[in-house]
């Protein structure tokens, strides 16, 4: 009997390749989760509105919960919202999309073990062999945009740009991980294989942080 998992959820391609690698290894993944701050209609992730996650789980048909948290409370709160979700959902673990940061390894498995639950890193591998699976990503024919960049390391022209074979060479010219494992870029995943359709959007304005920029994108229903 296939294991029952949920899939912490970013709406960009490390969390869609994790389901990839699940679905493939035979995981019956049952739900996306994803942070929000409890004063915003935003992921804690990748800022993108909750509305672009509903229209992932829409057409992945996987329902999304929404752990709606505080910075200060944000471990506390996702370990009592994993214990009710194991009870609704017949849980037997949750997984990752993180790559090879063992702090953010840790952190995971420590809040899986407080919920009962397993934690499952299907993406885990060495710094040097991220760019592999960048590489998986694209020749799968995932479609993804740049949407948020630490600006100490890219420039804005970066915003926007579409994750295929252009990017790939472009990512390898720079001086950070092809996959953005430091936070250097995130993304926002519209379409591919387990896609059952297209997730519509328009590009806003670029939003300045002190660190990041971040392009907001709107959804067209």
């Amino acid at each position: 009997m296939a294991k029952r998992i949920a899939l912490s959820w970013s709406g960009g391609k490390d969390s869609c390749m994790a389901l990839e690698r699940l679905v493939a290894a035979g995981y019956e993944v049952v739900l996306l989760v994803t942070t929000v701050p409890q004063e915003l209609n935003r992921t804690f992730a990748h800022g993108e509105k909750i509305e672009m996650i509903e229209q992932q789980s829409d057409s992945l048909s996987i329902p999304v919960h929404f752990i709606r948290c505080s910075l200060n409370a944000y471990t506390e709160t996702f370990i009592e919202d994993l214990v009710q979700l194991k009870s609704r959902y017949g849980l037997d673990g949750i997984a990752f999309g993180d790559i090879y940061l063992e702090g953010h390894r840790q952190w995971g498995e420590d809040v899986a073990a407080a919920a009962g639950l397993e934690a499952l890193y299907p993406l885990w591998c060495r710094p040097e062999d991220s760019v592999n699976l960048l590489t998986a990503f694209i020749e799968l024919g995932y479609k993804a945009a740049v949407i948020r960049i630490r600006k100490d390391v890219l420039d804005d022209s970066w915003l926007g740009k579409e994750l295929d074979q252009n990017f790939l060479k472009a990512i390898q010219q720079q001086t950070v991980c092809p996959l953005g494992e430091n936070g250097e870029f995130h993304t926002f995943v519209w379409d591919g294989p387990l896609f059952q359709y297209p997730v519509r959007f328009t590009y806003g304005q670029v939003l300045s942080q002190d660190s990041s920029q971040r392009l907001e994108i709107h959804p067209l229903i």
